[in-house]
């Protein structure tokens, strides 16, 4: 490896009482429907995602930890490899404090230190095999794939995650044409690892702008520079997101800088299956813990969306099946 790369996660302790009475002070007047406890209940997994860093990636420079103020009671602090920002520390004075995950992704790029190249985790994506860092950047570019798709809604989503997706869209569609993206980066949006999808894209291809596009909610490599790039174009937007101390309808979110790296050509194509798995956790895992067990995947998220799960069950499984996998400590725990 010839540059840094880092790893920067976010993470929250949702039963921290300090927390919870900040949090509160403002939760009256948010419009965010999302704002369950599900987003913020801790599955106590935090330990393996560090574990299998460690373990699987050997490589990466740094961790940013990106926390309210909290840190979980095991983690060492004082790791060399470890960076524990507080949202004070990068995110600026005017949008504090944030409870909103978009807020707090728009302005990851002032984390001090942070590598032109770094790799974002939100508390629910692991690492389940040996990777090297071409899987996230290759040619001294992220890894990705061209995304267009045709509009969708699933009828199990928040329709507030719906509108977020419509505001990113129309971002791109007004700084770029399509067609004019195609034709300069054309061995990049068509290409022979997307495999049969490339004639969805050819199908689209007769719209000048941007129908709709996959979103992929596993880790996702970016350049510093995109957030900047982004910022200096959208201000305004991105200003707007940062104000907004929970989702707004108002919001973009981090598939701007995703979609931004695609539609400027600063990506090197890679295969759907280097994508990641996704899973919605509830009351019968089985899939998901065969997944874990034998490592099926280079990528995995495991997303409490469920109010109805037995979330005690659920939590006591998750711990028994990773710690099969990675029953070691890693140097990040004390």
């Amino acid at each position: 490896m010839n540059e840094k790369i880092d790893f920067v996660i976010t993470w929250v302790d949702g039963s921290d009482p300090k927390w919870l009475e900040e949090k509160n002070k403002y939760s009256s007047k948010k419009e965010d429907t999302s704002d369950t406890i599900n987003r913020y209940r801790d599955m106590e997994i935090l330990k393996y995602w560090f574990r299998s860093v460690e373990k699987y990636t050997p490589w990466v420079n740094k961790v940013h930890f990106v926390t309210w103020g909290h840190t979980p009671d095991w983690l060492d602090i004082n790791n060399p490899k470890l960076n524990v920002v507080k949202h004070e520390d990068f995110i600026p004075k005017k949008y504090l404090p944030v409870f909103n995950s978009n807020a707090i992704e728009m302005n990851l790029h002032r984390i001090e230190g942070l590598a032109e190249k770094f790799v974002y985790f939100n508390d629910d994506m692991f690492i389940m095999r040996p990777l090297n860092s071409e899987f996230f950047f290759k040619n001294g570019l992220p890894c990705d794939l061209w995304r267009d798709n045709i509009p969708y809604c699933d009828k199990d989503t928040d329709p507030l995650f719906e509108y977020i997706l419509l505001n990113v869209k129309m971002l791109i569609s007004r700084n770029f044409n399509k067609k004019q993206v195609i034709k300069q980066n054309f061995s990049k949006c068509f290409n022979l690892k997307y495999g049969k999808r490339n004639i969805r894209f050819l199908l689209l291809n007769k719209w000048p702008y941007m129908a709709g596009f996959d979103n992929f909610h596993v880790a996702a490599p970016f350049l510093k520079s995109t957030f900047e790039q982004v910022w200096a174009k959208e201000y305004e937007t991105l200003d707007q997101t940062s104000s907004s101390k929970f989702r707004s309808v108002y919001d973009v979110n981090q598939y701007i800088f995703q979609l931004w790296q695609i539609y400027t050509g600063k990506f090197t194509p890679k295969s759907i299956k280097e994508s990641g798995t996704f899973f919605n956790l509830s009351n019968n895992n089985s899939e998901l813990f065969d997944f874990i067990d034998n490592q099926k995947g280079d990528l995995i998220c495991i997303n409490d969306s469920d109010l109805t799960i037995d979330y005690d069950k659920v939590k006591k499984d998750l711990i028994s099946h990773f710690e099969m996998v990675l029953p070691e400590k890693s140097s990040f725990e004390k």
